[in-house]
């Protein structure tokens, strides 16, 4: 079955051949880690899991390498710590706000049903790379060395600004440029420089004497290669790092490297709003992940529901980012998961669902697949393989969403709340799921079937799954929205 993807190097979409079909390998630009991840922040985590989920499954999880970085060297992250913990050494600081949101980040992408990278470098620990890809670039010619920064000479790329089809006079003045009057360019942008007194510091490239910092750009250039080789498959990320950064990425790798291209195929997701508006602090709808998943706008909000709600809108297209949207989302898929209750997992993932993925992630595809099939067995299967239900990671400790009616928030302005025309006691519910087990073990289905409808109509929907000790069927309850 044949993957097409669209390439934003080409502006077209294109059949997808590996480099290496052994080894298919995948780099996306990840979190800056000073702060809980937001919303959109979470879109192409989410979007490249997928794509991870496929790469997988067309040529073997053995074979697929994804490597996403940890940005953990940067001016937001010395303001947070210095924030954060003003009696603190910065760097010490720095540490411990770090390691508190690299944690923060992986727990709410696990939430959403994301497996963790093969690689997830952290550019502090590349430190040594980037200095000698630096170098290189200045024995080249393509970089320079300027009052204790490196600058890349951006007149040394002829055809700097393919990646965003932009000339350097577009460039220039659609970007907020840093002036500069050791520039030799106001284009050229900065590889290396000096460290402020406390912050973060090493040895310097280029015979600079004095310790300093990378640039942002220099550090995914010099973790993609470390981890995936000069040049390989795929590189990804939000639409906004189309320019300056990885149009930067391109420049300085294929310099340091004498490549062509430093990625096959560049795939880049859609903005993302809010209630129809730019998500912004100043407007009041910026929203984290975290926030969802403990209380939004009156409700704590299940991670499968926040998944399955970026799955209707094509990964491509802006995404708009609603409570309507979520709250519909999280409605299919309790009426999904309520039709597939006791089912064994199929063997396979139908055809339809793989084409549909296939076709450059047409997830709004999927969607319409799934609604034909949520009634069938199968279905149990995909809840796995999209990262609904069971997620198939490799690391044992993945939150699992079992629960996946959203609690009610106390103190909120605004509680969507489910209108429950009886309301059972927890003893009149145990009983009922009581009396359906005797008619289970009597075969008597029907009776069974009667019961688990009558809890229904209370606002009850039951979960019946096998208990790994023993074998036996266990029910769980919870109210329906």
């Amino acid at each position: 079955m044949s993957l097409t993807i669209y390439n934003t190097l080409t502006r077209r979409k294109e059949a997808f051949g590996p480099l290496d079909p052994a080894n298919v390998r995948l780099y996306v630009c990840g979190p800056t880690v000073y702060d809980y991840a937001h919303i959109g922040n979470a879109r192409p985590v989410v979007v490249f899991d997928v794509l991870f989920r496929l790469l997988r499954f067309l040529y073997g999880a053995e074979h697929v390498t994804y490597v996403r970085n940890i940005t953990d060297v940067d001016d937001k992250i010395n303001a947070r710590a210095a924030q954060d913990y003003p009696e603190s050494p910065l760097n010490e600081a720095i540490r411990k706000v770090t390691e508190k949101t690299e944690a923060q980040f992986h727990e709410d992408m696990h939430a959403l049903g994301a497996l963790d990278p093969t690689v997830e470098p952290r550019a502090t620990e590349h430190i040594a790379e980037m200095c000698a890809m630096i170098d290189r670039l200045i024995a080249e010619g393509s970089a320079y060395v300027a009052e204790g920064h490196v600058l890349f000479s951006v007149s040394s790329m002829p055809d700097y600004g393919k990646l965003s089809g932009r000339s350097l006079d577009e460039m220039l003045a659609g970007a907020r440029v840093e002036v500069a009057p050791f520039k030799k360019d106001p284009m050229d942008f900065v590889l290396w420089k000096p460290s402020k007194p406390g912050e973060p510091s090493w040895p310097s490239p280029g015979g600079i004497e004095t310790p300093g910092r990378p640039g942002w750009h220099i550090e995914c250039s010099a973790m993609s290669a470390a981890h995936l080789g000069k040049v390989f498959d795929i590189h990804g990320g939000g639409i906004d790092l189309v320019f300056p950064h990885h149009e930067n990425e391109i420049a300085q790798s294929r310099c340091a490297h004498g490549t062509d291209i430093m990625a096959q195929v560049w795939m880049h997701n859609g903005f993302l709003q809010v209630e129809g508006e730019k998500m912004s602090k100043s407007l009041g709808n910026f929203v984290t992940v975290h926030e969802l998943l403990t209380g939004w706008q009156g409700y704590a909000w299940p991670g499968e529901a926040l998944r399955f709600n970026m799955f209707r809108t094509h990964y491509r297209q802006p995404l708009d980012w609603t409570h309507v949207s979520l709250d519909e989302a999280h409605k299919t898929l309790w009426d999904w998961y309520g039709d597939v209750e006791g089912h064994e997992p199929a063997p396979e993932v139908p055809d339809a669902i793989v084409e549909a993925l296939s076709d450059d992630l047409n997830t709004p595809k999927v969607i319409a697949e799934l609604h034909k099939l949520h009634g069938a067995k199968q279905f149990s299967e995909l809840r796995a393989a999209l990262g609904f239900l069971g997620f198939s990671g490799k690391r044992s400790n993945i939150k699992r969403n079992a629960v996946l009616q959203p609690d009610r928030v106390e103190n909120q302005s605004k509680v969507y709340a489910p209108t429950i025309t009886v309301s059972p006691s927890s003893e009149q519910v145990d009983d009922l799921i009581a009396a359906r087990h005797e008619a289970r073990k009597a075969k008597d289905f029907a009776e069974a079937d009667r019961i688990r409808d009558e809890l229904l109509a209370m606002g009850i929907v039951l979960k019946d799954a096998k208990d790994p000790a023993t074998g036996e069927l266990k029910t769980t309850w919870e109210v329906a929205r």
